[in-house]
């Protein structure tokens, strides 16, 4: 397949989405300490388990009862499917051994969701992979130009995320 740069600014703006499409489906490179597939899907499911864990130490919650504890719902939630989905993940999580049911210190009628030791290990060794893959992607750019793209990623994500969090009506855009 031979690669065209866009000529325009709106055929570089209109070639983003497919370029994430790509990312997505080449993030099993094989690099360092490699992922499985299954566990790559897995790692969707206890990246927002880790998150909401290490927002509730950093105490970045919005003091809404049980800020920093994940059910299925909020699973289901933040993936944007159904519940019913979000529940054969999570199980499929705890019966590999990376997701640990327990009752919620704020509600102990709720089951929230915690790491175990072995998902810990997996996140841990999907960061090494997702930097390895990353160093390896990017060894014939410049410095400045990796650093400049990891900052304008995570921008790009911060502002995903905003407008994930959103009032409907109130922020809509116009």
């Amino acid at each position: 397949m031979t690669k065209r740069e866009p000529k325009t600014a709106e055929e570089l703006l209109d070639a983003v989405g497919p370029a994430f499409g790509k990312l997505r489906r080449s993030s099993l490179l094989e690099v360092e300490d490699p992922i499985s597939q299954k566990d790559l899907s897995r790692t969707l499911v206890l990246r927002i388990v880790l998150e909401a864990e290490q927002d509730a130490a950093e105490g970045e919650s919005d003091g809404e009862p049980g800020e920093g504890e994940i059910t299925v719902g909020a699973v289901a939630r933040h993936l944007g499917v159904d519940p019913s989905v979000a529940s054969r993940m999570v199980s499929d999580c705890i019966s590999a051994g990376y997701l640990i049911r327990a009752a919620s210190q704020q509600d102990g009628r709720r089951t929230v969701l915690q790491l175990s030791p072995e998902g810990r290990e997996l996140m841990a060794r999907f960061v090494r992979h997702q930097r390895s893959a990353f160093d390896c992607i990017t060894a014939d750019w410049t410095e400045q130009e990796r650093l400049e793209f990891a900052r304008l990623m995570l921008k790009y994500v911060d502002s995903q995320d905003a407008l994930r969090h959103r009032r409907p009506g109130k922020d809509a855009p116009r």
